[in-house]
This record gives C-alpha cells, sequence and structure tokens, in this order.
C-alpha cells in the first residue's frame, strides 16, 4: 500500500463536519463532528469491530485543584488493511468529572463517553484524520494561535550571558495552569494531559473552554 494512501484520503473533513466555534476565546476557530471520524474509519476499513476496532486499557480520574476531577481513557485502535490487523494505535482522551463553574460545581455522567470520543480522535490524528486542520495557517482551537514556524537566525536573538545563567523553568515545575490571570493548582497528570492536547499546562476549568468555546 502507498504510504499516503489512507492520510491523503482522510486528511480534509467535508465542510459539513467542521463547525466553526462562534462564541468564546476560541472565536473564529473551528472544531470537527467526533462522527465524521467514524463514518471515515468505517469507510475506509469497513464495520466496527470487522474492519476497524479499539480497546478501552484504561479508565482513571484525576483529582485537581479546587475539588475539580478530570476523567482520562487510554485506547489501542486497530485497523485491518489487506487482511491484517495493524499494531495497537494508542490515543489517550480526556475529559471533565467535576468542574467549577459560575453557578457552583458541576458533574458530568458522560466524562468517560466523552473523553473516550477524545481518545478515538488522538489515535485517528495518527493517520491523518484531520490532517489539514490540525496544520494550516489559521488558527484553530488546537494550535491556540501559536505560530509555530521554525524562526529564521535572523528572527532569533542571541542568548546573553545573563540568559546563560538563568535556572531553565519547566512549564509544569510549580504545577499551575499557564492561563494568564488564572493561576489553578493542578496535578502532574492533567499538566501533562493538557500539554500535550492544548500546548499547555491548563486546569479543568481552562480546559473545558477550549471544548465548549465558552
Amino acid at each position: 500500500m502507498e504510504n499516503l494512501l489512507i492520510y491523503n484520503a482522510v486528511r480534509k473533513p467535508p465542510a459539513e463536519a467542521i463547525k466553526p466555534i462562534t462564541g468564546g476565546r476560541l472565536k473564529g476557530k473551528s472544531d470537527i463532528n467526533p462522527m465524521w471520524r467514524l463514518k471515515a474509519l468505517t469507510e475506509q476499513f469497513g464495520m466496527c469491530g470487522i474492519g476497524w476496532k479499539y480497546v478501552i486499557t484504561r479508565q482513571w480520574l484525576e483529582t485537581g485543584g479546587k475539588e475539580e476531577i478530570a476523567a482520562f481513557v487510554n485506547i489501542d485502535l486497530f485497523i485491518k488493511v489487506e487482511g491484517a490487523w495493524s499494531d495497537a494505535i494508542p490515543g489517550t482522551g480526556g475529559s471533565s468529572f467535576v468542574a467549577k463553574e459560575s453557578s457552583g460545581m458541576y458533574t458530568s455522567d458522560e466524562c468517560f463517553k466523552m473523553a473516550l470520543t477524545d481518545a478515538i480522535s488522538v489515535s485517528c490524528k495518527a493517520l491523518g484524520f484531520a490532517a489539514d486542520i490540525y496544520w494550516q495557517a489559521d488558527n484553530t482551537k488546537y494550535n491556540n494561535g501559536r505560530n509555530d514556524a521554525p524562526q529564521t537566525a535572523a528572527q532569533r536573538q542571541p542568548m546573553t550571558q545573563e540568559d546563560a545563567v538563568k535556572p531553565i523553568k519547566s512549564p509544569t515545575t510549580d504545577l499551575r495552569c499557564s492561563t494568564p490571570g488564572c493561576g489553578n493548582t493542578i496535578n502532574q497528570a492533567i499538566a501533562t494531559f493538557s500539554e500535550k492536547k492544548y500546548g499547555h499546562a491548563l486546569c479543568m476549568i481552562c480546559q473545558k473552554k477550549y471544548e465548549v468555546g465558552a
């Protein structure tokens, strides 16, 4: 099989699967309907359980700051190509279980379902699903407005002697949310997950804002 055959077939979601976010901090960015991924998996490999499948390898809860709790799911995704099953394609997803909102503490009874949907999207990303949304010039919810293009030599500032002796600080050293004005305490698991998904160490409140665009 040609290496980019599947990647090129699923890299661009149809317009009806791309939902513009019209409010909140993510206004002007995009979200992807998760059902599109399931349809595309079926189109490329066959029915679920026959041409593709996933196995939940772990489900767990992590306590964050201010009595918040996050739910996480690990999966292994498998696809069948030319009659043979692939090795496991891992994915980790997360969602809020208990979150502090303006009206008080909110408990979600769908947190593991939402975390599973997220985990499937992470596994699918390795196959090229929606690659054009994740990797494009315009801002989306996934790049958080950052310009990740490498700097040229002219753009880079030379290191000063003062810089050379400064200690290198990890973004999760103090285990606090990096959203300006927030600073909620978070644990290592939440920090690692949010850095992988959003590019920043975020508490569950700020992660939820990223998810719903509020």
